[in-house]
């Protein structure tokens, strides 16, 4: 994408760089060539020339003495001593002597006004260079893109249909702005797109730039604040003068969080006075604009929680638009945006690639599809195929392949049935998530196996049973290594660390627990677009006792959920032995052969896992008994 500036300078402009070298050139040769024609001597020396009779002409200047010496190309130089005695001595040998004027005020400012001039010339020049910081760091860097470099439109974009109807009205608006003033309204002065990493929020301004053919201007948050205190605020009232030059248009500014985090925020956390200034007077400038003028302002961020209240009040921010992860239609959309410059194999089906992705963005997406573009490239085939994403779905979610990777038989074995215990849970509880693919291969960091699952469809809350059912998975790979192997390991360390966070939240976020009941412990200030299950603070707004109890329901939800896990296992016994022997031999199941051993070997837990979680009756009596003491006092 070309752009254009609205400013644009003159094509000769390599004045200034000419000659700053011209200057210095100058500067060497002038030191070079007074070095090359003089010799400086100590006054001593000085005398015993003159002694010798080598010296034939004497000048005095006004702190010098410059001597001619017989036999010597180069001038004699030293300076002036209070001699009484050296004129006399001069005579009497018979030399040439004389002195020079002393220097007037004007040859000195001109000495000093010459050079001057010299630096205001090409300073001035240098303003002109483009690209140039030196004197124009109060200048926006806002990019203007012209009418005709923006060819994206709402078509590009895909899997945002509510965010697209929100802003198809600011577009309406910049075509047509006296169709929404007839009956005295107005659209709103700025529009803030809330979402995600990859979801499209800087892809969805320049859409609306390009369905309104107005011009845009783009600006990175951080871009703003400098080393120079104030220089902030300049380029914040310097970009919004060329918005209102060149209206109607659009201002984006990206990353809004580095510019507008909460100033008592910054105060707090030692933030310099130079970012609140700089957002001070961006709450100013979106004062003093008028909507009718044409001057739209966008802006995206991830973290809306960090912003400060005075950007998000009437009058400023007056629309907040989510673009959230797309859910398995709108992924499905968006495949096939990116799939256009894909040769496909005639049976691939992106619906089934669009079940296999929940949680994906559409960056995520584009980036799974040349990932699958590769694949198929390095194996020389002619189109990409169903296997193809799925590699590509698997390198992303778990990592790079690592084959080079030598684990000795009993690690490998240890492997093996560490991840046939989730699969065979995950099975045998007939969970929402379906097993998709097991291997041992290592992969990433320090995966040296892992079960691929994936939802059957796009789910947003969970019941109980559920997360039970999903804490049993995950311990059922600990469960296994003890059943098979006789001894505990290290494998099963993450997985611990996710069983444990999502029995906790069942107890102080859900009110999912015994003893706390409907009371939320969990301090709700997570951040916005995280999942709840892992929270960003350590900080706990409950007693120690309360700490004791919720590690005991904690536990008691674990010990239970292994209780399921290890009964799960032992029924299926037979069906884990045989894919384990298959797992040694291939590395890896797909979700065909996986299906096939179940159909044969499997067996399903018919008893669900009871609602509640038995708790140690004398756990619920000394809560009851502190409530109520509580009640009394």
């Amino acid at each position: 994408m070309t752009t254009q500036d609205s400013n644009q300078p003159p094509q000769n402009i390599n004045f200034g760089s000419t000659w700053i070298w011209i200057f210095i050139v100058f500067l060497i040769a002038f030191n070079f060539f007074s070095n090359s024609i003089q010799e400086r001597k100590s006054y001593d020396e000085f005398l015993k020339l003159i002694d010798q009779g080598k010296v034939t002409e004497v000048v005095f200047n006004d702190d010098q003495i410059i001597a001619t010496v017989k036999g010597n190309t180069k001038s004699l130089v030293t300076y002036k001593v209070n001699d009484t005695a050296l004129i006399p001595l001069l005579k009497n040998k018979g030399i040439r002597f004389q002195a020079n004027p002393k220097s007037t005020f004007w040859s000195n400012a001109l000495l000093w006004l010459f050079p001057l001039f010299f630096i205001i010339m090409l300073f001035r020049n240098a303003v002109k260079l483009p690209g140039n910081r030196l004197l124009s760091f109060n200048k926006s860097r806002a990019k203007v893109y012209v009418e005709k470099d923006i060819k994206t439109t709402f078509t590009d974009v895909a899997g945002v249909d509510e965010a697209k109807e929100e802003l198809i009205e600011v577009v309406n608006f910049l075509k047509d702005p006296k169709k929404y003033s007839r009956l005295g309204g107005h659209v709103p002065k700025g529009v803030l797109l809330v979402g995600p990493p990859g979801t499209g929020k800087t892809l969805m301004a320049k859409a609306v730039a390009g369905e309104a053919n107005v011009p845009f201007f783009s600006i990175n948050g951080s871009e703003f604040v400098e080393l120079f205190v104030g220089m902030g605020a300049a380029r914040v009232r310097d970009l919004f003068d060329q918005a209102r030059s060149q209206s109607p248009c659009i201002v984006f500014i990206d990353e809004l969080d580095a510019l507008g985090k909460t100033r008592s925020m910054a105060n707090f956390t030692g933030g310099h006075d130079e970012k609140e200034q700089t957002l001070n007077q961006l709450l100013a400038e979106m004062d003093g604009f008028d909507s009718s003028s044409g001057v739209i302002l966008l802006a995206a961020t991830n973290r809306p929680e960090v912003l400060d209240p005075a950007l998000l009040r009437a009058g400023r921010f007056d629309r907040q638009i989510l673009l959230d992860k797309p859910d398995q239609r709108g992924r499905l959309q968006i495949l096939k945006i990116h799939i256009k410059n894909i040769t496909l194999k005639e049976d691939v089906k992106l619906e089934d690639i669009a079940s296999m992705t929940p949680g994906f963005s559409g960056a995520d997406l584009a980036n799974m599809i040349n990932e699958a573009a590769l694949i198929a490239t390095r194996r020389n085939a002619e189109s990409v195929e169903s296997n193809d994403f799925v590699k590509a779905i698997e390198r992303i979610v778990a990592g790079l392949e690592r084959k080079q990777r030598l684990m000795n038989p009993e690690e490998k074995k240890r492997v093996a049935y560490h991840e046939m215990g989730h699969a065979s849970v995950a099975l045998g509880l007939q969970t929402q998530d379906k097993v998709q693919k097991v291997s041992i291969i290592p992969r990433g960091i320090g995966a040296l196996g892992y079960t691929l699952q994936r939802p059957l469809e796009d789910r947003y809350i969970m019941t109980r049973e559920e997360l039970n059912n999903k804490i049993a998975t995950l311990l059922s790979g600990r469960v296994s290594e003890q059943i098979f192997c006789g001894d505990l390991t290290t494998a099963a360390g993450d997985d611990l660390v996710k069983a444990s966070n999502i029995a906790r939240a069942m107890i102080t976020q859900y009110g999912m627990g015994e003893a706390l009941g409907l009371v939320s412990e969990e301090s709700p200030s997570y951040r916005f677009l995280q999942m709840p299950d892992y929270p960003t603070n350590n900080y706990k707004n409950w007693s120690d006792k309360t700490e004791e109890k919720i590690d005991l329901e904690i536990k008691g939800i674990l010990d239970s959920c292994r209780t399921i896990s290890k009964k799960v296992i032992e029924e299926n016994t037979e069906f884990i032995k045989i894919c384990v022997e298959e797992l040694l031999k291939k590395e890896t199941l797909d979700v065909e052969e996986i299906e096939d051993f179940w159909k044969k070997h499997g067996k399903t837990y018919n008893k669900n896992m009871p609602a509640n979680i038995p708790i140690k009756q004398e756990v619920i009596q000394e809560v009851t008994k502190e409530k109520k003491e509580e009640m009394l006092q």
